[in-house]
């Protein structure tokens, strides 16, 4: 709707993870960096974790939008499955045909035929699950065992596990020590810093056409203290600040626009901070008016 007002080729807050508006922070490209390390090695497992909104699924199709095409690339986003479940949705993702889908030891057979094959085609295949702290820990055992399958030099089959910090806590049990100790590659993607916040703000705006800023200092500045540098959520609150400057008629978004965002996003006029301040200026009176009365009585009972 803002799009022609502002002059922009398209909205540069969409929460969808496209990799062409990605803000190379140097958390994002450390991430991407250990993806695409682990990848090389030829090892089982890679792991990406990291707080919800935080850009994980699009650091993970920035990598896999790089691979060659030498690479067969299975994506699951629904991990909650059982075994025999996983088996047949890790199948029909690599598009393997299968006459039984319902015997466990026919997909099993069909997955280790399809990987043989394909390596001595001189392909690699990689199974890449988002959400994956929802993986139960016999489901993660599986998938495993799926590594087992290897030559002198590689496993047939490699594994990008994409969750929040929940799988970590997973891996760290003693039922799934065997899995931790495969993981070539992990790293835990942070929320933005201020500055990185500033600065993803302003590149999103420039990736889409825009030839000038469009938020002022304060106003980034309530974004990223309410998002808590949440890619996310800065981009939920950017967008309906730019579309309150539309509605405004204003060419550009201050504070006080920024403020109506949160409210209209999160359901908060800055309640949590309004609340702090009045209940520190509540208790210093208390303290002064104690203090008053503590006097006035000494002074009753001296004279």
């Amino acid at each position: 709707m803002y799009l022609e007002y502002f002059q922009l080729k398209q909205e540069p807050f969409n929460i969808a993870p496209n990799p062409n508006l990605m803000y190379p922070s140097s958390r994002h490209k450390e991430a991407i960096g250990y993806l695409r390390y682990g990848l090389r090695g030829n090892g089982g497992f890679v792991m990406l974790t990291g707080e919800v909104g935080t850009g994980k699924t699009m650091v993970s199709r920035a990598v896999l939008g790089d691979l060659p095409d030498s690479f067969n690339v299975a994506y699951i986003l629904n991990p909650t499955l059982n075994n025999i479940q996983l088996l047949q949705t890790v199948c029909d993702s690599f598009e393997i045909l299968i006459t039984d889908k319902n015997d466990h030891k026919a997909l099993s057979d069909a997955l280790q035929n399809f990987l043989i094959e394909q390596d001595k085609l001189g392909q690699s295949s990689l199974l890449v699950i988002d959400e994956a702290q929802h993986l139960s820990a016999e489901a993660l055992e599986q998938l495993r065992l799926f590594t087992n399958l290897e030559t002198n030099d590689k496993k047939l089959l490699q594994i990008i596990l994409i969750g929040q910090p929940e799988l970590q806590e997973k891996l760290n049990t003693r039922e799934l020590r065997q899995l931790a100790q495969r993981i070539t590659a992990r790293y835990h993607l942070l929320p933005l810093t201020k500055d990185e916040t500033f600065e993803y703000i302003n590149h999103r705006v420039i990736a889409v056409g825009g030839n000038r800023p469009l938020f002022d200092k304060k106003a980034m500045t309530t974004i990223f203290q309410q998002a808590k540098g949440t890619p996310r959520l800065i981009n939920l609150l950017a967008d309906r600040a730019l579309m309150g400057a539309y509605a405004q008629g204003r060419f550009f978004v201050d504070n006080k626009m920024a403020k109506q965002a949160v409210y209209e996003v999160l359901g908060s006029n800055l309640g949590s901070d309004v609340s702090h301040k009045t209940l520190k200026v509540a208790v210093l009176s208390i303290i002064a008016v104690t203090a008053l009365i503590t006097v006035i009585t000494r002074n009753f009972f001296t004279q």
